[in-house]
């Protein structure tokens, strides 16, 4: 029983035994006399906070309890308060024709966003943290989710350059920031690449909010791209190999030369089943494929052995990446 309740019970008591006559004081005096005595009588809230009120009457009984507004505050048939939204609201407990009243205040929700910064870059997440009055968990929302969006636990995701207002929200009170998504700077280490077929080249990024870009290739017949960046060549021409975070692309432009070819030898006047070698040099450093025009007149392998079969004349080609180059081979008896 609380010290409130006991004074007021003794102060009942004291008030029973001066005023009435000690000759009409009865056992049941107390029943004669109709009382609500309450363990509250003033109380401030939170949202979503509680309160147990008790009661104690005259015949021992349970009093009936309403609230004035129970939008504010209810109250259930044991006296069990809960607060529900900013204002007032009064309890009433009652008794026959005894009652009493308890003033229920109940404070509107106060929310305070907290953020280590209010602007990020496209791509970069931001851990946003709320304090509310009353403990109570606060549902996210961004204005523009094409700016930036924000999950239930208060992470924001920017997606592309601009401003988006978050609001947290809880028991009808609100807190917002500005956040401001900007374009993530992006520079590679070379603009423009040279390289023969078959090269490799790994070109390399930076990125201010440390995300990886994804890298393309416009023409995958000239030279195609790995997702870290690595380069190779696949036969002459020109593409452009492009790095993209966020939306923001750099481009670097990739030229594939022909290469020069050049043989020892452009003449060779050689036997029937006779063998000559001809040595062919390739700027590029890659092998050439040989060939010959007349097979039934001279033949020749992969590593450049022409051999005469019958007498006549008959061209063999070295030929790179686009690039040939011949000799004329005269076949005699």
């Amino acid at each position: 029983m609380s010290r409130t309740l006991k004074v007021s019970i003794s102060f009942l008591l004291c008030f029973t035994l001066i005023f009435l006559p000690a000759t009409k004081l009865r056992a049941d005096t107390f029943d004669t006399i109709p009382f609500v005595i309450l363990s509250n009588y003033s109380e401030t809230l939170n949202i979503g906070g509680e309160l147990q009120l008790y009661a104690v009457t005259s015949s021992g009984k349970f009093p009936t309890f309403k609230s004035s507004n129970s939008k504010v505050a209810s109250v259930n048939t044991y006296g069990y308060i809960t607060a529900k939204s900013a204002g007032t609201a009064t309890i009433t407990a009652k008794i026959n024709k005894a009652e009493a009243s308890c003033k229920i205040t109940v404070r509107k929700t106060i929310i305070n966003i907290q953020s280590a910064k209010t602007s990020i870059e496209a791509g970069e997440t931001l851990l946003l943290s709320s304090k509310t009055s009353n403990g109570s968990t606060v549902v996210w929302k961004s204005s523009l989710k094409s700016i930036a969006t924000i999950d239930e636990s208060g992470l924001v995701t920017g997606i592309k350059p601009g401003k988006t207002v978050i609001t947290a929200a809880s028991d009808k009170s609100t807190d917002t920031i500005t956040i401001t998504v900007k374009s993530p700077a992006i520079s590679l280490n070379h603009t423009s690449i040279s390289l023969y077929r078959g090269q490799t080249f790994q070109l390399a990024a930076k990125v201010s909010s440390g995300l990886p870009p994804a890298w393309k290739t416009n023409k995958k017949s000239v030279a195609v791209v790995d997702e870290n960046g690595n380069i190779t060549a696949i036969k002459h021409g020109t593409a452009i190999i492009s790095a993209t975070v966020s939306g923001v692309a750099k481009t670097c432009t990739i030229t594939v030369k022909q290469p020069d070819i050049t043989l020892d030898s452009y003449d060779v006047t050689l036997k029937k089943g006779e063998t000559k070698k001809v040595t062919a040099t390739v700027s590029s450093g890659n092998t050439p494929i040989w060939s010959s025009s007349n097979p039934n007149i001279a033949v020749i392998d992969s590593t450049g052995n022409i051999t005469g079969v019958q007498k006549g004349k008959a061209y063999i080609y070295a030929a790179e990446d686009g690039v040939k180059i011949r000799c004329t081979i005269h076949v005699t008896e």
